[in-house]
C-alpha cells in the first residue's frame, strides 16, 4: 500500500493526520475526524499551541481534549528545540464524538453561554450562545484571544478574574458587564470555575444573559420611585389596598384627610373607613368585581369616616393592579371631589330629602306641597321634624345644615340629594 492509498483509507475514519514543516506549520492534513476544514485547522492549532506552551512539548503519545472530544495524539517530540526536517502526526479519537456524547451536544446547543479559556486568555472552546453574545459565530471565537473580542478594560478585568478562580480552585458565582456588538453594555450572570482541558489547568464559564431582565427591574424600580414621590409629595389622595381590603400603601395627604397617623393607617381595613350608608353597598359590589377580575377600573361615591368620627363624601377612582392575566395583587384607590367634613347624617326619608331640595331651591311650603302632591299640613309636619333632626330653627338654617351634612350635593343645581343616581333625579 503506498502513501496515497493509506491516506485514502484514513479519510472516513475518526482520525486526523497532518504533516508539518520545520517551523511546525501544517503543510498537509486529512482524515475523517472532522466534518469541515475550519474545525480541523482549529484542532491542529490547539495541538501546536500545546507544543509551544509553557509546559513544553508533550510526551508522545498523549491525550488531548478538543471541544468535548478526546483524542490519542502521536506527534513525536522535537529534537534540540526544532524539527529540522519537518514532522508527521496523527490523532485518533477515542471518545467524545458529538453523536456518541449527548452532553457535548447539549453544551454546544444550550441557550446558556459557555466557554473554556487557557491561562493566557485564549479561547479553547465556546458554544453558539457565547458567540452570539458578541454577535459572531463560534468559529470566529475559538482560537482567538480575549483581546480580539473584548475591550481593553474588560480584558484586564476578565483575566484577573480567571487568575482568581485558578488561585482559589473553586467555582465563583458572579455577574459581569460586557460590551455588546451594538456598543451598549450587557450583563450576564453565572459561574466561572477551574477545569482540566487537554491536560492543562484552564478556566471555564457558563452564563445567562440577564440584560433584558436587569433593564426591566431598573424600569420597575424607577417607576416605583416615581410613584412613591407622586404619592408622598404631590398631595394626591391615593391608597393601595390588598385583595383582602387592607391598606398596604398610602400617601400622607390621605392620613391628614382622615385625621390619623400614617403608621396607624397602614394595615387598617378599608371597610372600617366607610360610613354605613347606601354607598357602602355599592362600593362592596364594585370591589368584588375588581378583585375577581371582572372589571379593571370603576368610579364611585363613598362616605369616609375620619379619626374624629366625622364624615366626608368623596368620589373614588378604583383601579385593579394586574401583574398577570389571572392574578390581581391589589387595587389603587384615588380620592377626588372631597366634600365638606360633617357629622353623621341623621336618618331621613326620601320625602324629607325631596322637601330639603325644594326648600334649598327657594320654593314655599305651598309650592312644595303641590310639587310632591302632599297636603300643606304634611309639609309643615316634615319641616318641623327636620328642624328637630338637623338642629336648625329657621328655613335658611335647614338649607345650610343640609349642605354641611352632605345631604344635598354642593355641585348640583337645581338642588338634589348627594346620593342621587341620576343628574335629573332629586334623590
Amino acid at each position: 500500500m503506498d502513501e496515497a492509498d493509506f491516506k485514502t483509507l484514513l479519510a472516513p475514519l475518526p482520525v486526523s493526520w497532518w504533516e508539518a514543516d520545520g517551523g511546525l506549520e501544517v503543510v498537509d492534513s486529512g482524515g475523517g475526524a472532522f466534518d469541515d476544514d475550519r474545525t480541523a485547522r482549529r484542532f491542529l492549532e490547539a495541538l501546536r499551541a500545546d507544543r509551544d506552551g509553557p509546559s513544553g512539548t508533550p510526551d508522545a503519545p498523549y491525550r488531548a481534549c478538543f471541544e468535548g472530544r478526546t483524542f490519542h495524539v502521536n506527534w513525536p517530540a522535537r529534537h534540540d528545540g526544532a524539527d529540522r526536517d519537518g514532522s508527521r502526526g496523527v490523532a485518533v479519537e477515542v471518545s467524545g464524538r458529538p453523536e456518541d456524547n449527548p452532553y457535548a451536544a447539549f453544551a454546544d446547543l444550550t441557550p446558556a453561554a459557555a466557554f473554556v479559556r487557557d491561562v493566557t486568555g485564549r479561547y479553547l472552546w465556546a458554544n453558539h450562545a457565547y458567540a452570539h453574545l458578541y454577535g459572531t459565530t463560534r468559529d470566529a471565537v475559538i482560537g482567538r484571544h480575549l483581546a480580539d473580542v473584548d475591550e481593553p478594560g474588560d480584558v484586564t478585568r476578565f483575566l484577573a478574574l480567571d487568575r482568581a478562580v485558578l488561585a482559589e480552585g473553586r467555582p465563583v458565582r458572579h455577574t459581569l458587564t460586557y460590551r455588546r456588538p451594538d456598543g451598549t453594555s450587557g450583563q450576564a450572570a453565572g459561574y466561572r470555575f477551574p477545569v482540566r482541558w487537554s491536560g492543562r489547568r484552564c478556566v471555564a464559564g457558563i452564563y445567562v444573559d440577564v440584560t433584558d431582565h436587569t433593564r426591566a427591574l431598573d424600569q420597575r424600580r424607577r417607576a416605583e420611585e416615581e410613584l412613591r414621590t407622586l404619592r408622598d409629595h404631590s398631595g394626591l389622595l391615593c391608597v393601595r389596598l390588598s385583595t383582602d381590603g387592607l391598606v398596604g400603601e398610602a400617601g400622607t395627604a390621605v392620613a391628614e384627610l382622615l385625621r390619623v397617623r400614617l403608621s396607624d393607617l397602614i394595615g387598617l381595613s378599608a371597610d372600617a373607613l366607610l360610613a354605613r350608608t347606601p354607598e357602602r353597598t355599592a362600593v362592596h359590589r364594585i370591589w368584588h368585581d375588581l378583585v375577581g377580575g371582572r372589571r379593571r377600573s370603576a368610579r364611585t361615591t363613598a362616605v369616609l369616616v375620619d379619626g374624629d368620627s366625622r364624615q366626608r363624601r368623596v368620589r373614588v377612582h378604583l383601579s385593579a393592579v394586574c401583574h398577570a392575566a389571572d392574578r390581581v395583587p391589589g387595587v389603587w384607590a384615588v380620592i377626588t371631589h372631597v366634600g365638606p367634613r360633617h357629622e353623621a347624617q341623621p336618618p331621613l326619608t326620601a320625602s324629607q330629602v325631596r322637601i330639603l331640595a325644594l326648600l334649598a331651591a327657594g320654593h314655599s311650603n305651598a309650592d312644595i306641597a303641590g310639587t310632591l302632591h302632599l297636603s300643606r299640613q304634611t309639609v309643615d309636619y316634615h319641616l318641623s321634624r327636620l328642624r328637630d333632626l338637623l338642629g336648625a330653627a329657621t328655613r335658611p338654617a335647614l338649607v345650610a345644615r343640609a349642605y354641611v351634612l352632605g345631604i344635598l350635593s354642593p355641585q348640583a343645581w337645581p338642588p338634589r340629594s348627594a346620593t342621587a343616581a341620576h343628574p335629573l333625579s332629586p334623590v
